[in-house]
This record gives C-alpha cells, structure tokens and sequence, in this order.
C-alpha cells in the first residue's frame, strides 16, 4: 500500500505550540482532562476553545472513502468521535452508511451534531459495547495518547474484536521522538526549568508513542501494519486486522 497523507486539504494550523505549552499550568492542565465543557467550548488554553462545525473534514472522508474502497453501506466506528462531525460527514458521502461513535465525554456526547446523535454514546474504548466482527472501519484521531499503556492494550483487543476480518483501523497520535518536540531552546530550557517540580504532575498527554513502541504493540495485539507515517501529529498506522 502506497504512503498517503488524508489531510492534504485539512487547513493547517497557526497556532504557536510553544507559547501554548508555556500556558498550561497544573491547573489548566486537571481542567482540560475532564474532558467537559472547559475542554470543547471554554477557553482556548484548556482546549479547543470553542469545538464547532464547519464541515473541513468533509475533504478528508471522502479521501478516506475513495482510498479504503469503502462500500456505500459500510459499518464505521469513531473512537473518541467527540461531538461526532466525522461521523456526520461519512453520512453525507456514503448515503447507506451504518455510523456509531463512542467518547468519554458526556459533555461531548450531550452536545453532539443532532443527525448523528443517536449513534453516539459514552463509553472507554477498552470496553466497547459492540458485537464481535461488526465494522469495517475504525478510526481514533488524537484519542490513544490519553490512555495508559494497560488501557491502550485492552482498547486494541477490543478494537479487533469488533472489527471485521480484513477491515482497517487507523489511528493519530504525537510522535515522542519528533525531533521538534524535544530538542527546540524553547523546550530544552522548559525542560531545565520543570527539573525541580515535583514528579507527580502529568502531562496532558499520557503516553507518546515512537515509532517502534506503537508498531510493537500493535503486533503483539494481532494486527498488520500497512504503514507508518511519522509526521509531528499525522496519520500513524493504517492497519488491517488478520487472522493469525
């Protein structure tokens, strides 16, 4: 399988990263991880500063459909589909597609887009309450980094669980050993600054997977990797699950 970049027409961000990780306090920190009303629709600061829709994932699952061969009456699953505008878009490019959504977020879940709201629900992704072999299709964009390896582990198993033989997961997640994220003056002299602080402040995100860590894992949980693609906070594997 060709290397592909589904997010070419995604607008690219102008957000300045450093002066954002100089804001977040402990404080900012605890209120972004509950996950709730602060994170989605409050301050820009504690997350996405106001999480509405404004249909520019629209682009990228039609490429997403045309790229996977995706029939019109797939079975897709959106882990940590947040208030669902993914799902949406899949409803208007596949008209007989079967969408369902889980989020830790009753917030997000509560104020999800209202076509597809009935198929959202709240759940943790390493319980899913699906049947076995069900979905063609599963995607978790910028969600498995919030898990601990122990849930990440569960959450793959029942990720495979769930998916039909020969259907795709993709995921999205920071890569730990990009080099912008580790070796700028800006965060090396963060760092010098963080190495008196106590050690039980937790990052907001709670693991970062390299590379080799992710690919790894996702072996010894029974999958194939098709492709990895390194990129700061791009696509990471598109996997298929197979039998073994």
């Amino acid at each position: 399988m060709e290397e592909i970049n589904l997010l070419t027409t995604h607008p690219a961000t102008k957000r300045n990263y450093d002066k954002r990780a100089e804001e977040k306090t402990p404080e900012i920190i605890q209120l972004a991880k509950q996950f709730g009303k602060d994170f989605f629709d409050g301050d820009r600061k504690c997350g996405y500063g106001g999480y509405k829709y404004d249909g520019r994932w629209k682009a990228v699952i039609q490429r997403m459909q045309k790229h996977y061969n995706l029939p019109i009456d797939a079975a897709i699953l959106d882990i940590g589909c947040g208030k669902g505008f993914l799902l949406y878009e899949f409803t208007q490019v596949l008209p007989r597609v079967e969408v369902a959504g889980i989020d830790i977020s009753e917030y997000a879940v509560q104020n999800s887009k209202k076509e597809v709201k009935p198929f959202i629900q709240v759940g943790n992704a390493a319980k899913l309450p699906y049947e076995d072999n069900y979905f063609d299709y599963v995607y978790s964009l910028g969600t498995i980094h919030n898990l601990y390896n122990f849930e990440l582990y569960s959450a793959l198993q029942e990720i495979e669980r769930v998916l039909k033989l020969g259907g795709y997961l993709i995921v999205t997640g920071p890569n730990k050993l990009r080099l912008s994220n580790i070796l700028t003056p800006r965060r090396l002299w963060a760092l010098w600054k963080a190495r008196t602080l106590p050690r039980v402040q937790e990052p907001f995100s709670r693991h970062w997977y390299s590379y080799r860590g992710l690919n790894e894992l996702l072996e010894i949980t029974g999958y194939e990797n098709k492709k990895i693609r390194t990129n700061g906070f791009a696509q990471l594997p598109p996997v298929r699950w197979n039998s073994k």
